[in-house]
């Protein structure tokens, strides 16, 4: 960060004291690419029930009134993502979001917080 005798306008000491701190563009790339991953306002709801427990893709497609391809294809997304996780029992995957994760219990949060919702295990 420039020194304040280079910056071209008045400004905020705090801000000052921020950008001292402030990391790199590329460190902040994970955080965006979850951004961008949870831009898809359907994809953000499956992983918001997906928080609350497994389900089947069959079974997410009926609740979120979506076809069974297009429920997998999100699927797929946040599971190459690392938030959600997968099992198998037989034929069928069962998906539920991998709480134990920091960033994912941190999401889930945020994404209550932000809609005002209630989280269903309280």
């Amino acid at each position: 960060m420039a020194d304040s005798a280079q910056l071209p306008h008045t400004h905020d000491a705090r801000l000052e004291k921020a950008a001292a701190r402030l990391p790199e563009t590329n460190d902040f790339r994970e955080a965006s690419d979850i951004f961008k991953l949870l831009g898809d306002a359907r994809r953000l709801k499956i992983f918001w029930l997906l928080c609350h427990g497994e389900e089947c893709v069959i079974n997410i497609a009926a609740l979120m009134g979506m076809s069974s391809p297009s429920v997998a294809h999100h699927l797929k997304i946040l599971k190459m993502s690392g938030l959600i996780e997968s099992r198998r029992e037989g034929k069928e995957v069962f998906y539920r979001a991998d709480m134990t994760k920091t960033r994912v219990a941190t999401l889930h949060s945020f994404v209550e917080k932000l809609m005002r919702i209630c989280c269903l295990q309280n």
